[in-house]
């Protein structure tokens, strides 16, 4: 099932996908995505229901897309080798560093918490920070995590993700080089208002088999500029629940991205976006997440 949240008649709502024109209305039953994903089995078995029944339903076309769900936590990853090799490699032709992949990085997952406050949807317009010259786009996926859980072991893990999702963490590249440096991860590179997107919708996890295997594509002005496939991940989402969960409880409705895929983003292969810009993320089975970013 593939669940969303659309603005319509004045208001958002939670929806259900019928078809590529329609949606069902959960509003009703549900306030926001949050409280579905809180509300369990028994929350998706009405979802369901709603959804076999077809109706209320609204057109797409009479509807605007935004974020399928507020975070209540958020962290991403970066756990695909083949694009932190590409970023160091680059990041060595602009500053003349030449810098290394840590041994920890093949231990465990590395992630940091990012602004739950700044994310939007599909269809949404990206504000290009005044302080940033170097805006770059990347391609990731997103789990949203659906049972509360503390110390969770990597084999009930995948029990623990309520579905799947598009994250495009969208950064400052010249704020993030500046900043890295001072040992503490991405702050401005990373933060700042519609910096992050999620989207277009929320697959429930029982449409794919874990861990996933998901090809990605990114496409920037119509013109691929890479992607790649999930099964790259040097740590799968089990294993990133098994680490963040290990002393820390995980709630209904956190979001964990995996990080770039290789050649997601522009920064690997030396691109990078201007004004005007229109970005389209496609994973297999989930959809595609689609955004212009503009300047003023």
């Amino acid at each position: 099932m593939k669940l969303g949240t659309v603005h319509h008649q004045g208001r958002d709502k939670v929806v259900a996908v019928k078809s590529a024109t329609e949606v069902v209305d959960l509003s009703d039953l549900f306030p926001d995505m949050v409280a579905l994903v809180e509300g369990g089995p028994a929350a998706l078995e009405q979802a369901r229901k709603r959804l076999a029944a077809g109706a209320p339903s609204i057109a797409l076309a009479e509807a605007e897309m935004r974020c399928p769900i507020r975070p209540v936590q958020y962290r991403d990853c970066l756990v695909f080798e083949e694009h932190l090799a590409n970023c160091l490699d680059q990041m060595e032709k602009l500053s003349g560093n030449r810098g290394q992949i840590a041994p920890v990085w093949y231990d465990q997952p590395i992630y940091y918490k990012g602004n739950r406050m700044s994310f939007i949807g599909a269809g949404q317009t990206v504000r290009w920070p005044a302080y940033a010259e170097h805006l770059d786009v990347e391609l990731e996926l997103a789990i949203v995590i659906g049972r509360k859980g503390t110390s969770i072991s990597r084999e009930d893990a995948p029990g623990h993700i309520f579905g799947y999702t598009i994250l495009n963490d969208v950064s400052a590249r010249d704020a993030q080089m500046k900043e890295m440096p001072g040992q503490l991860g991405p702050c401005k590179g990373k933060d700042f208002d519609t910096g992050n997107i999620l989207g277009p919708w929320i697959v429930t996890a029982d449409e794919f088999t874990h861990p996933v295997q998901l090809d990605m594509e990114l496409t920037v002005n119509g013109e691929r500029w890479g992607g790649g496939n999930s099964r790259k991940m040097q740590h799968d989402f089990g294993r990133i629940i098994e680490h963040i969960s290990m002393s820390e409880t995980l709630y209904p409705g956190e979001v964990i991205g995996s990080g770039t895929v290789g050649t997601g983003c522009g920064l690997e292969t030396g691109r990078r976006l201007a004004d005007g810009d229109t970005f389209a993320l496609t994973v297999q089975g989930i959809g595609t997440l689609e955004n212009t970013i503009r300047k003023g």
